[in-house]
């Protein structure tokens, strides 16, 4: 994956906001931004960082750490682990998916999204990001955030697509081309979709959180269509449609259906924080046909992953140490590396199985709950 030079080196954690080093992304190949699978085992990573809960650094305090932990304990721990997570993985790309900063907290809300997001700034990493129910509680509005994320360096995120009235701020997909030098190098062959799923509801009848509106469901239909047809259509032909990856923040009221039994991972929040109302996209994915897998964050004492009508639903877990947790129960982040089918003649081909794993803030970054998300099915 390409990189532009400069060494990757840890800066003082207590000067973060100002050492922060801008560059731009080098663009890698026909994916957007340059996103491509790599031609060095035909991979390509995602990491998945939830609920940050970001505000003034230094001076913002722990929540929910054990007493041993206190003492000095502040954002720049959150810092920390990012970085620690970013040299370990060294994903292609970091997926940010709301309560990025905890507006309420904030004395200056660009400021703290800049500290949130510099270690992906700094390690000159392509990412992405969608809002939360957070990140607009203090001095910029929701639609102010989401115009500040788009401006920052290295940023994959888009306000909305051109031309199409819709709901939110935030919504756009990115797509992943092929290895280059193979017949797929000009084709997507992972899509990934990014969703504003509101903050709070709007509507005086309803309470509770916000959901996605039929205006985005009508733009993911129309998104994924498009997506699928260019890539079973057009040469070189594909059997079946390329993978899709959905990300945003608050869960569909569909997570209310695991179980124990039928889920990896753990379920320890009283409740789903879902919208009190089902606005039906989970069937509008399912309906569409290439989603794989659903990433969210909100509930940050979850971290499982179920399959439900051929689409894993996956909570990341709580990441950030201003956000509300558990003493004792690790900060974590989720991985998920997408693996390409290989030729017979060695030529990489589409995707052949997504991998997902937990890595947790302890000593030694703990893998846990590496399960496999999808595989394509011999016969395709």
């Amino acid at each position: 994956m390409p990189r532009l030079g400069f060494r990757r080196s840890l800066p003082s954690l207590s000067l973060m906001p100002l050492l922060v080093l801008f560059v731009a992304v080098g663009a890698a190949g026909k994916g957007d931004g340059g996103l491509r699978f790599q031609r060095e085992g035909g991979t390509f990573k995602v990491l998945q960082v939830a609920d940050m809960h970001y505000a003034d650094g230094r001076s913002t305090r722990c929540r929910d750490v054990l007493p041993t932990q206190r003492a000095g304990c502040s954002d720049l721990n959150t810092t920390a682990f990012l970085y620690r997570l970013l040299r370990a993985e060294d994903p292609d790309l970091v997926v940010f998916t709301g309560d990025n900063i905890f507006g309420e907290n904030s004395t200056d809300a660009a400021k703290s999204m800049d500290a949130a997001i510099a270690p992906a700034i700094a390690m000159k990493l392509p990412w992405a990001a969608v809002l939360g129910n957070h990140d607009q509680e203090g001095t910029l509005s929701r639609e102010g955030v989401m115009r500040h994320l788009v401006g920052m360096k290295n940023t994959l995120a888009r306000f909305n697509p051109q031309g199409v009235e819709i709901d939110g701020y935030g919504n756009y997909n990115l797509e992943v081309a092929g290895v280059e030098g193979t017949l797929l190098a000009n084709k997507s062959v992972l899509n990934m979709y990014f969703l504003d799923s509101g903050d709070y509801s709007t509507v005086p009848s309803i309470h509770g959180y916000g959901w996605i509106k039929a205006s985005q469901e009508a733009w993911f239909r129309q998104t994924s269509s498009s997506l699928q047809q260019n890539y079973t259509g057009g040469q070189p032909r594909q059997k079946e449609p390329a993978p899709g990856l959905a990300y945003f923040h608050i869960p569909l009221p569909e997570f209310n259906n695991f179980t124990a039994s039928n889920f990896t991972g753990v379920k320890q929040e009283k409740g789903i924080s879902s919208a009190s109302i089902n606005s039906g996209f989970f069937n509008t994915m399912v309906e569409a046909g290439d989603v794989k897998a659903a990433f969210v964050g909100h509930d940050h004492l979850n971290d499982f992953c179920g399959k439900l009508t051929g689409i894993q639903l996956c909570y990341a877990g709580g990441f950030g140490y201003h956000a509300y947790g558990m003493a004792g129960w690790s900060r974590r982040a989720r991985v998920v590396s997408v693996q390409l089918e290989k030729a017979a003649s060695g030529e990489w081909q589409g995707v052949k199985s997504e991998v997902q794993l937990e890595r947790l803030d302890d000593q030694h970054l703990t893998t846990i709950d590496s399960e496999v998300l999808w595989k394509r099915s011999s016969n395709s």
